[in-house]
This record gives C-alpha cells, structure tokens and sequence, in this order.
C-alpha cells in the first residue's frame, strides 16, 4: 500500500447515517447524528448526558492547512500520514489528564478509532482563546515594529525574539466574524482586548461576566498542566490556542468546557529544550512546516500578507510540494506524540474502511 493510500485526505464522504448537511472544516468533519441514534447511543453506552442531547460523530482528516490553505505533496499525497492519529491522541492524553486534574469536562463522550470522536454539542464561544509564554511569531513581528501593547496588555521593552516573557499572557481573538461590536473588525481572527469582552459579554457568547474570568483560568490552568507535563519531556510549551463552549449535563446544568483540540502540534508551538538551552529553536509543531513553507516559495510574503490572499490560495492549489516536506512533518507530529503518549502511535493502513467497520459493527451507524 501507498503512502497516498494510508493517508485519510477526504473525510466528508463516509456512509455514516445522518439527518443534518455534514460539516467539513479545514481538518475535522462534523457528522450530527439522527435524534433516534442519539437517544440509543446514550442509553446504550451509558454517556453522562441528558436523554436527548445531540450527538455527532467528528472525523478527523490527515489534511494539512498552514496560512489558511490546504496543502498537497507529489505522489498524490493528499495530507500527512499519522497526523489526525497524532492530533488526536495527544488531546485524548491532555483531555485525560485535565479530567484526573479537576478540571473541566471536555466535549468528547467516546473514542471508537483513532481518527473519531463521539461528541456532545456544544455552544461555542466566540473567542480563539490564546496563551503565550514566549515571545515569537506574529506578537514578536509586531513588537520589533515598536508595538507595545497587545490585546491590551502593556509589554516593557528591551525584548528578544523568542524570549520567554515575565508572565504567561492571555491574548485573545475573534472565532469567526462578529459583526455589530463597537472597536472589533468585522474580520476573522481579530485580537481583542478583555475590556471588549466585558463591553460585549453576549456577543461573545458567554453566558455571563462571570465566565469571562472561569474561561481565564481553565486556560491558564489548561496551559499549565501541559506546560508541566512537557518540561518532564525537555520539551517547551511557547504558546497555544484552546477554545471553550457550553453543554448541558446529565443534570440539565450548563457548564462551560474545553473543546476541539489541546496541546496538539497543530494548536500550540512546542520547541526542544535542550537546543533552546544552546540558542536553537527547533519546532517540534506545525510551525516548523510554516518556515518550510516561507523558504520554499521565492515571495514569502504571498504567505504572510492577509492582502494577497487570491495569490496564495492558488500558491497551493497549483503546487504539489516536494514529498519530503510531508514526510518530515510526518515525523515531527509521530514523534511528538510518542513523546507525549509514551507509547508506539496507532496507526491504520486504511483508517477509511477500519473506521467505518468500527462505527457499523460497534455503534451502529453505519446502514
């Protein structure tokens, strides 16, 4: 078998039974189950939730996005081997550990295979909630241009690139566009300050002022638990991105939890200690595929310049990258993982049919 074949590329075409249009995103695939199967499914796994929650099934694809495109290799290697099995394991690992830790919940009630999730719906809030412990990437670009405040927090000057900062600094921005929010951009992926999500507690999504300060805290909690659990690897948690959302519990309760990924070489930039010790910064995430990616083509700044988006969006459909840029980022995310999980990553030859048989014969979901 190829290693186009081993790849899972396409994931919104599986036969599993669903009522609802199928929600495909830049990795992950949405499939909401029928009321019938949810309610069966509940009862017959035992999930911690009311009756009649909504339920669906996420599949993760072996896609690669980086600079808001879908990248594609020669050989007709349409994603990264082992990479929704690596994301995916490393956020059940941190999820996990959150849990033993008395933290809060997570959306996923079940894992049938290593690329699918069984999920609770969740309500999301409008924030890509965004921790920083060091000082690179675009916060260290605008600081060299003589910026000093960022999502309204003061930063002192006298700086380094990649410099790790005197506190871990929550620096949000907007999930989706908002429209109607006096100062906000009606644009994705805008940084805001905290003073805007206290003006605008409801356009937010968050159920009230006080869950602004919880949604703080699980994060801060959340990085520190990872960033712990990482240095016993000798490995640097930089920064990262969590999301959060509401679900109803078993007892009719609304509560507010983690949701999507954690922690993952997706979300996060992680970098080795010990060549951070001698001066060197080796990414053990998917930013180490972005520098390939700026080196590789002559303009970097088609990747970089919100502007030319037309241009780069064509950059990647119109070029097939060199087969080893996949294959090396292929080992970063197994490797990572492995490190995180400490075990051998599990892997499918054909995760299409594996997964599928799985969802027929064990969930039945499949008709």
């Amino acid at each position: 078998m190829s290693l186009a074949d081993k790849v899972l590329a396409v994931n919104n075409d599986l036969p599993i039974r669903t009522d609802k249009p199928i929600h495909s995103g830049k990795v992950r695939s949405v499939y909401w189950l029928t009321e019938a199967d949810s309610r069966r499914l509940i009862e017959e796994k035992g999930y911690p939730v009311a009756p009649d929650a909504p339920l669906a099934v996420m599949v993760i694809s072996d896609r690669i996005s980086a600079f808001d495109c879908i990248w594609t290799g020669e050989g007709g290697m349409r994603g990264v081997p082992g990479k929704g099995a690596a994301l995916n394991a490393i956020s059940n690992h941190w999820f996990k550990l959150f849990k033993e830790q008395g933290l809060a919940d997570s959306h996923i009630l079940d894992i049938p295979h290593p690329l699918v999730w069984i999920v609770q719906k969740a309500r999301p809030v409008m924030i890509e909630a965004i921790a920083r412990q060091y000082i690179t990437g675009s916060m260290w670009r605008s600081y060299q241009k003589g910026e000093r405040e960022f999502c309204g927090i003061e930063i002192p000057d006298g700086l380094q690139k990649d410099q790790k900062l005197p506190e871990l600094l929550i620096t949000p921005s907007t999930k989706g566009i908002l429209k109607g929010i006096p100062g906000v951009p009606e644009a994705d992926d805008v940084n805001i300050t905290r003073k805007n999500i206290e003006d605008n507690v409801e356009a937010f999504s968050f159920r009230n002022a006080g869950d602004i300060d919880l949604y703080e805290k699980l994060l801060k909690e959340g990085f520190d638990v990872i960033s712990a659990e990482l240095e016993k690897l000798d490995q640097i948690f930089v920064d990262t991105k969590f999301e959060f959302g509401y679900v109803t519990d078993a007892n009719g309760e609304e509560k507010l939890i983690y949701m999507d990924e954690v922690g993952t070489p997706d979300s996060s930039r992680i970098w080795d200690g010990e060549q951070y010790r001698a001066g060197k910064v080796v990414e053990n995430s998917k930013e180490g595929f972005r520098q390939a990616l700026l080196k590789h083509f002559p303009d970097a700044d088609i990747l970089l310049n919100k502007d030319r988006m037309d241009e780069r969006l064509a950059l990647a459909s119109d070029n097939e990258l060199p087969e080893s840029m996949l294959m090396d980022l292929s080992a970063t995310y197994v490797g990572i993982a492995e490190k995180i999980i400490g075990k051998k990553l599990e892997m499918s030859d054909n995760p299409k049919a594996e997964l599928v048989e799985v969802l027929r014969k064990d969930y039945g979901l499949v008709d």
